[in-house]
């Protein structure tokens, strides 16, 4: 079921007519075929009728794709090769050959990529061919559960669908990336993208809102907010009412019945299963049926109706077996061998549960085989990424040649026009001003990584000195707990340790471990959040560990030396082009915390804000924009300390860069 899901994405992106307009677009294009006059018209129409072929006969699709390719090959017609590959590659998807599907496009990417520099009136063309290939790769990547690889390919065809302004695509996508989220249990982000997909939906009228409103309630009731999930199930049914969908009613009928069933209220649980059931079987669509079917099921087998269950559950295992998805068959059979197993009939009990572990073992199977078909697309695709950076490195010296060769024409061409003096001191001084400014730069990039590397020792001797201090203080059960927190923190600053540039969510993760570590270190003495601003983009990036000393200060010089209850804030927003980082504490206040440094009998020396400082300098000769720190007291209206707020101005700067 999940593969038809998938031609259903990919129908997004493809085509939109229906059966009887198709076969009249088919065959005048088979017509015009006949009488084409010239290879390049030969082609694109091969491309053409391969493309019309994508709802209903891969084959045909393929046979007509493969002679568009040869002939492209042979004329070098790049623009009709892409396409060829692209369609080859939706042939390969529909008779589920994912590897080879995935060759086919990454074969269409290389060819538009080259082309799109290239092209001059034809680049929103080509710009369109690529954002739907890349399209393509991300469903073909999220069908075999590689979800880092579909999001990136989806970011990508995103970025060009926006440019573009093609918003029925965009909300699709958002849609997509939701649906990828989901499967990854990362329900707050799943939520973020179908929101965006309904703001897009909501804003050009699209009646298909419905389903995305029911996928929003959904998410809602896995994080347990069933108040929520109701008012989407509520909002959902009233878009239907007035924009007709079987299908998407069904669905919503069944999200309903889960509703109420988790809440408590078994009737309208029931009546709801039973108006999804009627609506599915009015479509003959017995995916949802049989999913109606094993929820009513299950229903009456918990209020102890097992005559009515083993009935439900029964049909639900017939339809799953008679379209083939596996998971529900072996969910319904467990659920009727358990049935007869509590009745002591201990013979059907046993067949039944012979069907269960059939079909348990032939999803393992089938996952195992995925698994396999993950690795070699993985395999397939770092190989090409090889490739392609081995052909972008004899491009750049086949052009650093040129252009070697272009400075040395000019010289001469300067030496016959201008004085030797002249030249002499012209070459020299540019060449010098060459190497000053390359110097510059590799200066910068060496001294960032040595003030992050110096980051490392420091943030490890802090945490090693605080497991010391806590295993006499807390005892061997508190300290072993303790222990694990920073062996996770530990595994994340190692890994991060090897970036320049880290994402904000993994910056976010590592302050998170970080702060609970704490909490346990000092009894629960703060609490704390994390806020990131929607606009923030996923690939937003940071410098690693560059909030840690701030957070740390907080809790030691702020809210420590308080001895009450304390709360810190971590906040990421956008503000124009600047990345703005806060980092606010209720604690005693800076210039409290300064003054009791001066007067304590030991000052520590805080290594941790001057490297923060450097490294802020680093990012601002790097980036050529303005990146500072700002530390202020907060006076509250009494005219006592409030806490300190910590203030990073910083530039937008981007992991894929």
């Amino acid at each position: 079921m999940k593969f038809l899901k998938t031609l259903a994405v990919i129908a997004l992106f493809l085509f939109n007519y229906t059966a009887f307009a198709q076969n009249r677009v088919l065959d005048s294009l088979l017509n015009q075929l006949d009488k084409a006059s010239t290879d390049k018209q030969k082609a694109e129409l091969l491309n053409a009728v391969s493309s019309e072929y994508v709802e209903n006969n891969p084959e045909l699709m393929m046979l007509y794709a493969q002679k568009a390719l040869k002939l492209s090959k042979q004329k070098n017609f790049m623009k009709d090769e892409g396409k060829a590959w692209f369609n080859l590659g939706n042939a390969n998807i529909m008779l589920s050959r994912y590897t080879e599907a995935l060759k086919s496009f990454t074969n269409a990417q290389d060819i538009f990529e080259k082309l799109l520099p290239e092209a001059s009136d034809k680049k929103d063309e080509i710009k369109a061919n690529l954002a739907k290939t890349y399209g393509s790769i991300g469903i073909v990547c999220s069908e075999q559960n590689n979800y880092a690889r579909s999001l990136e390919y989806y970011f990508k065809a995103l970025k060009l669908y926006k440019e573009a302004k093609q918003q029925e695509i965009v909300l699709r996508l958002y849609n997509n990336i939701g649906i990828v989220y989901k499967a990854q249990k990362e329900y707050d982000k799943a939520l973020e993208y179908f929101n965006k997909a309904l703001a897009i939906q909501k804003e050009i009228g699209d009646s298909s809102s419905a389903i995305t409103i029911t996928n929003i309630g959904n998410i809602y009731l896995l994080e347990n907010k069933p108040e929520e999930a109701l008012v989407s199930f509520q909002e959902a049914l009233s878009i239907f009412n007035e924009h007709e969908n079987k299908r998407g009613l069904g669905e919503l009928y069944n999200a309903m019945g889960q509703y109420y069933e988790k809440t408590g209220k078994y009737v309208r649980a029931e009546e709801n299963y039973y108006k999804g059931l009627t609506v599915f079987e009015d479509v003959n669509e017995k995916y949802g049926a049989s999913a109606s079917l094993a929820y009513l099921g299950d229903l009456y087998a918990a209020k102890g109706n097992n005559t009515k269950a083993l009935e439900y559950l029964k049909k639900s295992s017939e339809y799953a077996e008679e379209i083939g998805v596996l998971e529900q068959v072996k969910s319904s059979e467990k659920s009727i061998s358990e049935l007869y197993e509590k009745k002591g009939d201990y013979k059907q009990a046993l067949i039944h549960y012979k069907k269960f572990e059939k079909a348990k073992d032939s999803i393992n199977n089938a996952e195992n085989i995925k698994n396999m078909v993950r690795e070699e697309m993985n395999y397939e695709m770092e190989r090409k990424a090889e490739m392609q950076k081995a052909e972008a490195d004899k491009k750049q010296a086949i052009y650093n040649e040129e252009v070697k060769r272009h400075n040395q024409q000019m010289f001469f061409v300067v030496l016959f026009i201008l004085l030797l003096f002249g030249i002499v001191f012209l070459v020299s001084n540019r060449r010098q001003l060459k190497k000053t400014l390359t110097l510059q730069k590799e200066l910068a990039e060496y001294e960032q990584k040595a003030l992050h590397l110096q980051m490392n020792p420091h943030f490890v001797f802090n945490c090693l000195g605080s497991i010391s201090s806590f295993i006499v203080q807390n005892g061997t059960d508190s300290a072993i707990k303790y222990l694990s927190k920073f062996s996770k923190l530990m595994r994340l600053t190692l890994e991060y340790s090897k970036e320049s540039l880290i994402p904000i969510d993994n910056e976010i993760e590592g302050l998170r471990n970080y702060l609970e570590l704490e909490q346990l270190r000092f009894n629960n003495l703060f609490e704390f959040t994390i806020t990131k601003d929607s606009d923030i983009e996923d690939d937003m990036a940071i410098p690693p560990l560059l909030l840690q000393p701030f957070v740390e200060n907080a809790i030691l010089h702020g809210l420590v030396p308080k001895k009450e209850k304390g709360v810190i804030k971590v906040d990421f927003a956008l503000h124009g082009e600047k990345l703005i980082c806060t980092v606010t504490d209720n604690g005693i206040g800076f210039a409290k915390s300064k003054e009791m440094k001066v007067n304590s009998v030991t000052v520590h020396k805080s290594m941790a804000l001057e490297i923060t400082r450097k490294r802020l300098e680093v990012i601002q000769a790097f980036t050529s924009k303005t990146s500072k720190v700002e530390i202020e007291d907060m006076i509250t209206s009494e005219g006592q300390s409030g806490g300190t707020r910590i203030v990073l101005n910083l530039p937008i700067q981007y992991a894929t860069n």
